[in-house]
């Protein structure tokens, strides 16, 4: 289905905002749509006055409106002197360039240059440019791989174990054990992100309850795993299925990486995108959470489609809460810290630059919290008494 011209829109408008000014070109490839579509996109929205056109750029508009800002006192900081720190993300991921512009803020106010590398989207490529910024100087790493299986993430452990300068790993957590268990990492805690949802949804009265998610990102597998742990657990979940969210949302190479979600009765994991609409009607779930926002947005439009309608025939839940807005419903949404996790990411980098004590401190694995922002895309329903068939 294709993506309504009003949520491109407002993705075009996240990603100007939180950079200030982006080239129509590399608009166009974050959001894989043409540079003409962009264009018309950009063209429309500076008439609106919602940004600033220029020559083959979008600018924010608070670039143009806000005053220059002073400029900061010199710092004497002995993180800054020395080569730069590499920052390597996944290109066309829109959820970590959130968390690398949070990085990248910290990095640039304590004097610390950055070299950034952008890994093309194919197992392998995160090596060769964390090689070619060890050769240019690289005293540091912030990275977040694509990881987009179980092996593609093994596949990484043994090299990114000896790169030999800090190394920070951003909303990643390596497999317990694994040759990264002891590397610095700072995430979001999505198991906390998934309690809040399915509580909200429990609170409200909810007992039957459906996870569509997608299935080609550490942060994904993370989620269902939660999921499944979390709706197994609670009494008042009667019963849970796990879904794929988008027809995209595994992995490219054909491994999924993240088992089966058992409970009782029988439920379990899909490995192929499904009728979300039949699911919950198959199964009688009132509620559901959805993973990622954009997934949500068109999965809300897809039930309107097939008769069900949000929240009064189910209540509904995203996860993550970028657009999660701007729909005709606007939706109840968790949202991971993504900036803050750059940003803390970049501050524990600084530590381990700063001297002996950092370069000898103990190992960090941080969490972050997610939140929950209730909107109206979820509501009460009776709960029947106990004892009563439905």
């Amino acid at each position: 289905m294709r993506e309504p011209v009003e949520l491109r829109r407002q993705r075009i408008l996240a990603v100007v905002r939180s950079r200030g000014a982006v080239k129509v070109t590399a608009l166009a490839e974050e959001l894989d749509v043409s540079v003409v579509t962009v264009r018309r996109d950009v063209e429309e929205l500076a008439r609106a006055g919602r940004l600033k056109r220029g020559h083959g750029v979008a600018r924010s508009t608070s670039l143009a409106q806000d005053p220059a800002p002073a400029p900061a006192p010199e710092r004497v900081d002995a993180a800054a002197e020395g080569g730069p720190v590499a920052l390597v993300v996944p290109e066309r991921h829109s959820y970590l360039y959130e968390t690398l512009h949070g990085a990248r803020s910290v990095l640039d106010e304590h004097g610390v240059r950055v070299s950034l590398h952008i890994a093309p989207q194919a197992p392998g490529t995160e090596r060769p440019l964390v090689e070619q910024a060890l050769a240019g100087g690289a005293r540091g790493l912030l990275i977040a791989p694509r990881w987009r299986s179980a092996a593609w993430e093994e596949s990484d452990y043994e090299w990114l174990a000896e790169v030999g300068v800090p190394t920070v790993l951003m909303e990643r957590r390596p497999r317990p054990g694994s040759a990264l268990h002891a590397l610095d990492s700072v995430c979001s805690d999505h198991w906390y992100g998934v309690h809040l949802a399915v509580d909200h949804l429990v609170s409200l009265g909810h007992r039957r309850i459906v996870l569509a998610a997608r299935n080609d990102s550490p942060t994904a597998r993370s989620i269902r795993a939660a999921f499944a742990e979390i709706a197994a657990a609670r009494p008042e979940v009667e019963d849970w299925r796990v879904v794929l969210s988008s027809p995209d949302a595994v992995a490219s190479d054909g491994r999924h990486g993240g088992g089966s979600e058992e409970g009782a009765g029988g439920r379990g994991d899909a490995v192929a995108a499904v009728d979300l609409a039949a699911v919950l009607r198959e199964r009688r779930a009132t509620g559901a959470v959805l993973h990622g926002d954009v997934d949500a947005l068109m999965l809300v439009q897809q039930l309107a489609e097939s008769g069900v309608r949000v929240p009064d025939d189910c209540s509904v839940v995203a996860y993550d809460d970028v657009v999660a807005a701007l729909g005709t419903t606007p939706l109840t949404a968790v949202s991971p810290p993504k900036a803050e996790i750059g940003r803390a990411a970049a501050e524990l980098m600084l530590y381990r630059l700063g001297g002996s004590s950092g370069a000898q401190g103990a190992v960090r694995r941080m969490e972050l919290l997610p939140e929950l922002t209730v909107r109206g895309s979820a509501r009460v329903v009776a709960v029947p008494p106990q004892g009563t068939i439905v």
